[in-house]
């Protein structure tokens, strides 16, 4: 994807402001152009790179049909991604971050269709036979999860991505989407850790400008994989019912020409058209990259691999990889190799990110 950002845009918007240099994560050296009036100020051209490195990663999971989880909680940040963010449809939690959020999703999952059942109620009647007091306390009840978990009353299953402002402000969501191996994209002010971020955008997090133009960026990228992902669903339906309607034509034998010999152009080898693999739990797009470059690109080829083998894999593509568990990997692949998506769909949607645990629900 070509850049289409700016770097006088985003200088206008601050995005290059860091901290005081006193407050500063010596691992954002390679991101940091200068020091001003004890200021850092941010590469700009780095920003650039990174985020159109990261807006391509986004727009491959949005058009895989996989959700792109937003936090930012802090108070120049929640109403702009609130906005932005509803309007390509993706969860966000601008709120307090609920702890187990990722980690016992399966527990806010039931807190979400609980939300679900007062409105079923509202609308059958059964809510007015309660007493007074029993319907303002569900009320109560109803607009608390309504503020904490509405936004995301949509994400039936664990995200296939985490986009965070403010890694400092957001570490409890940072290191549950570790433990579940789910990509994290930042943006990472001079004054964080980049190195639990997959995708890195060196920026201004504190700036409502500066937040405003790396997440209309962001989204936009977003909306263009929606895009695609809508455009594709449409030339299939079409192709379907094209060959639907198509009568069939009859076959007429060609005249054999007597003794003459036709050179046969040799086959060609049919290219593998890679699978997906983002959709198994767990795979993040630098995974599935790392996978397709060791010649594991279908879903077919990942359920006979051996997760030790994998691993091995992970880890030789890069050391930041080596925490990946493969273990459930070769399992979920033989269910989209089978295509049992619904079966594969439950298995996720019962399991912490992809990992299976011994303890009884």
């Amino acid at each position: 994807m070509a850049s289409k950002t700016e770097v006088k845009e985003l200088l206008e918007a601050g995005v290059h402001f860091g901290h005081l240099t006193r407050k500063w994560n010596p691992n954002m050296a390679p991101y940091i152009y200068m020091e001003r009036n004890g200021i850092h100020v941010i590469n700009l051209y780095k920003t650039v790179a990174k985020l159109d490195e990261a807006n391509e990663a986004l727009k491959k999971i949005a058009a895989s049909g996989r959700k792109i989880l937003f936090v930012a909680t802090k108070k120049q940040a929640k109403d702009i991604v609130a906005e932005k963010v509803a309007n390509v449809n993706m969860p966000y939690i601008t709120e307090r971050w609920p702890g187990g959020m990722l980690t016992n999703f399966v527990t806010i999952r039931k807190a979400v269709k609980k939300m679900a059942s007062i409105d079923r109620m509202k609308k059958d009647g059964t809510f007015l036979t309660l007493s007074k007091k029993e319907r303002l306390q569900v009320d109560r009840l109803r607009a608390k999860l309504e503020k904490n978990l509405g936004s995301i009353s949509e994400m039936t299953r664990l995200p296939g991505a985490l986009f965070v402002v403010d890694t400092m402000r957001e570490h409890i969501a940072v290191k549950e989407a570790q433990k579940l191996n789910i990509p994290i994209f930042a943006m990472v002010d001079t004054n964080s850790d980049p190195r639990p971020i997959d995708y890195v955008i060196p920026s201004n997090d504190d700036a409502s400008k500066s937040i405003a133009a790396i997440i209309s960026e962001v989204t936009n990228a977003v909306a263009e994989g929606l895009a695609e992902r809508k455009s594709d669903k449409q030339t299939e339906g079409d192709a379907t019912k094209a060959k639907k309607e198509a009568p069939k034509a009859k076959e007429v034998e060609a005249p054999k020409a007597k003794d003459e010999k036709k050179d046969v152009a040799p086959k060609k080898e049919a290219k593998v058209v890679s699978d997906d693999l983002t959709k198994v739990e767990g795979v993040g797009p630098k995974a599935a990259e790392a996978l397709v470059n060791a010649g594991i690109e279908t879903y077919a080829k990942l359920a006979k691999a051996n997760a030790d083998s994998v691993k091995e894999i992970l880890t030789e593509a890069s050391s930041r990889m080596a925490h990946l568990d493969p273990t459930s990997w070769p399992k979920q692949a033989q269910m989209a190799a089978d295509g049992k998506w619904d079966e594969l769909k439950e298995w996720q949607d019962n399991t912490k990110g992809g990992v299976e645990t011994s303890e009884e629900e």
